[in-house]
């Protein structure tokens, strides 16, 4: 990648602060008191590259082989934290370390506001080392939710919640954070930041997902024209037809009987 290390460096917003700290539970002023702590605040150097530690330790255990042997020849790695004092400026080893393993010296350094160790990728929420650097040249905003993420990983949003500033401190920190006072650093920042008024902000409301539209239901099958119907009678008029049949059949019936009455040899049985 390019050890320029330079990117769009934009500076925090008011509302990144409640808005991030939201996640875990937390206002700004735990976010405040953490930053002021980790960085005093500012995630970017005056050159506008991220805020950064090299760590020689960390370079140490992330080498092997000759490549260890090459890092320690150079002064750039040593087994134990604190064997020598760091310089002011981390960016010159952190280049002359990519040289020897890129991949190695970015896990190695501490990036950004909340001084996110490359080795902690994975819990700050990237993929590789590289893409987590990238993200900290854009933005402080990205910078601070790599922190949060690594908080929330850890379980250490209960410890600042409830203000166990040396639990957080030893989580965040490490074991000797008494050393540097971490932990009633943190405890006086947050007094000093809970004096000073919230940025207003409201959480945004999840985006209700889209009703499915209305199932019509299925209607009857309407013919084609008018719908044939019974001949209405006329007004006045019976619709009864018995006196139809009566009149036609009376006659049929008068024939048959003078039939029978003129010939009944027709309808006897002949004798044996």
């Amino acid at each position: 990648m390019d050890t320029i290390f330079k990117g769009a460096a934009r500076r925090l917003d008011d509302l990144d602060l409640p808005r991030l700290g939201a996640r875990i539970g937390v206002g700004e002023d735990e976010i405040h008191a953490f930053l002021d702590v980790e960085t005093g605040g500012h995630g970017f150097d005056a050159q506008g590259r991220p805020i950064i530690l090299f760590e020689p330790h960390v370079f140490f255990r992330n080498l092997s082989g000759a490549a260890r042997a090459q890092a320690v020849a150079a002064g750039l790695a040593y087994p134990r934290w604190g064997e020598k004092p760091y310089p002011r400026d981390s960016y010159p080893r952190l280049k002359a370390a990519c040289a020897i393993d890129e991949t190695a010296a970015l896990r190695s350094a501490s990036w950004g506001l909340g001084q996110v160790l490359g080795e902690n990728f994975k819990a700050a929420g990237f993929l590789t080392v590289q893409a987590m650097v990238e993200a900290m040249m854009e933005d402080e905003a990205l910078q601070l939710a790599a922190a949060v993420n690594f908080i929330a990983a850890n379980r250490l949003d209960d410890k600042l919640r409830n203000h166990d500033w040396a639990g957080f401190a030893k989580g965040y920190n490490g074991a000797s954070y008494r050393k540097n006072a971490y932990d009633t650093r943190l405890a006086d920042a947050f007094r000093k930041w809970s004096r000073i008024k919230d940025t207003p902000w409201q959480p945004v409301a999840p985006a209700q997902p889209p009703q499915p539209a209305p199932v019509p239901t299925p209607q009857a099958p309407q013919l084609n024209g008018p719908t044939p119907s019974l001949p209405k009678a006329e007004p006045g008029k019976s619709t009864d037809r018995s006196g139809l049949w009566a009149a036609v059949l009376a006659p049929l019936v008068a024939a048959i009987l003078s039939l029978f009455r003129k010939a009944p040899s027709l309808f006897r049985k002949a004798k044996p």
